[in-house]
């Protein structure tokens, strides 16, 4: 079996729902207020000006597929500086460097840093770019999760330490190849993260001093997606896709609901499990997916379908948008693809939105799309560092205007990449590469 792996397939992940205490225009985790990738700031640009996007500003960072968060006029974002070490990529082998993790804090406006938290850290994962997990900000404090397992509770004004932990040590958890990966959720009282060991693959600390609340949930192998909320069969349900399959949970106790097998190759479970109606559907590397359907009544799934070679979608580099029960993402062949989560009917693929090339054959090995819908289109950006402006629909993508956004410097798979998902926020695109962070208009003259 091919084992082309990519990393940035640790950075996926998407769930619903943080406290709505931040502004409309803020963009304060990854994907957004809700977690479902939904922009809704209005007097955005129609097209792309030919001479290119009007740069605000740009500041040099490091490495990491971290995207920035926005916040209350601030940015947030996580990077790696390497001091020694073989910093290689090689998808089946653990590289190991020395350095340093750091949170940025920076001024929305400007681009000026206005604070830094900084820690050492050895890294002994593959693909040792840097951090995976966007920060997460939400009642004064900014939670970052680095590569290692390092969380930190930071004060978002000044970066002082409200608390921390390391979750491999802390529940004697295997060190996941790719690094944690698994973007922290704020629900209720509680910071829920995927952390391993014995019975604690999940588990929920109270967000203000960081205690344990609860912890569940016994896998070899926590995966790589994030813990993700649904509303479904009169309840909130807590989804963990991880190395094994699919597990329901109560948020507030870590009660069991279900569990539904999915196995992906190597545990690459990255996508969050992305619900439309009364369907829900994940996928992962080697083609592996599956569609359920949500009992109304109760906490519980019905298997709806399997994924084959020409049905499903499997996504290895990020998690896709589904809207009026047709997804749209990139799957594990490169190729972006609509395909109707009741049923895993595919609708139609192109690999144009990840590489800028017409066609239905494959595309790019385990490309990136980051998925944004604005109003009545969507903005996708691509790992050559491209972004476009597209119409989605069941019978066809629709591309309306493209420009470059950033310079793809990261090396993934042989080629250059960049696989970090952008923020959008006053009426601006906010994104980065291993060199760079750059703030863009997108708003109408």
């Amino acid at each position: 079996m091919t084992r082309r792996l990519s990393l940035f397939a640790l950075m996926v992940a998407a769930t619903p729902a943080l406290p709505a205490a931040c502004l409309a225009a803020d963009w304060p985790q990854w994907m957004g207020p809700h977690r479902d990738d939904v922009w809704s700031e209005t007097g955005i640009i129609d097209t792309f000006p030919a001479s290119g996007l009007k740069m605000l500003w740009r500041k040099p960072v490091s490495g990491g597929f971290a995207g920035p968060a926005v916040a209350g006029g601030k940015v947030y974002v996580a990077d790696y500086m390497k001091s020694a070490g073989d910093a290689k990529p090689a998808p089946t082998k653990r590289n190991n460097l020395q350095g340093k993790e750091r949170v940025l804090c920076l001024d929305a406006k400007t681009g000026n840093e206005l604070w830094k938290h900084e820690y050492d850290c050895s890294y002994e994962i593959s693909y040792p770019a840097g951090p995976r997990c966007t920060p997460t900000v939400a009642s004064g404090k900014v939670f970052t999760l680095g590569a290692m397992g390092d969380l930190f509770c930071l004060d978002a004004a000044k970066g002082s330490v409200i608390w921390s932990k390391n979750l491999p040590k802390t529940y004697d958890a295997p060190l996941p190849m790719w690094g944690y990966a698994g973007h922290p959720l704020v629900y209720k009282n509680l910071l829920i993260c995927t952390a391993g060991g014995k019975d604690s693959a999940v588990v929920a600390l109270d967000k203000e001093t960081g205690k344990e609340i609860w912890k569940a949930l016994n896998t070899p192998e926590i995966g790589y997606s994030p813990p993700t909320l649904i509303e479904a069969g009169g309840v909130t349900q807590l989804l963990i896709f991880h190395g094994k399959g699919i597990s329901s949970l109560d948020p507030d106790t870590g009660r069991l609901h279900w569990f539904e097998p999915l196995a992906t190759s190597y545990a690459m479970a990255i996508m969050a499990p992305r619900k439309g109606g009364d369907f829900l559907f994940a996928g992962g590397h080697s083609g592996r997916s599956l569609g359920l359907k949500l009992d109304a009544a109760k906490p519980a799934v019905t298997k709806a379908w399997k994924g084959s070679r020409d049905t499903g979608l499997a996504p290895v580099s990020g998690t896709p948008f589904v809207e009026y029960g047709v997804a749209y993402g990139i799957d594990g062949d490169g190729v972006f693809r609509a395909m109707r989560i009741a049923t895993g009917e595919r609708l139609w693929g192109t690999s144009r939105p990840v590489n800028g090339k017409d066609g239905e054959g494959r595309g790019a090995v385990e490309g990136a799309t980051f998925v944004t819908k604005n109003g009545k289109r969507f903005f996708i950006f691509g790992e050559n560092g491209d972004l476009v402006i597209a119409r989605l629909s069941p019978e066809k993508y629709d591309e309306v205007s493209r420009t470059k956004l950033l310079d793809p410097v990261g090396v993934g798979l042989g080629r250059k990449i960049v696989w970090s998902h952008p923020a959008y926020a006053e009426r601006c695109v906010f994104a980065r590469n291993d060199q760079e962070i750059v703030c863009a208009s997108l708003a109408a003259e």
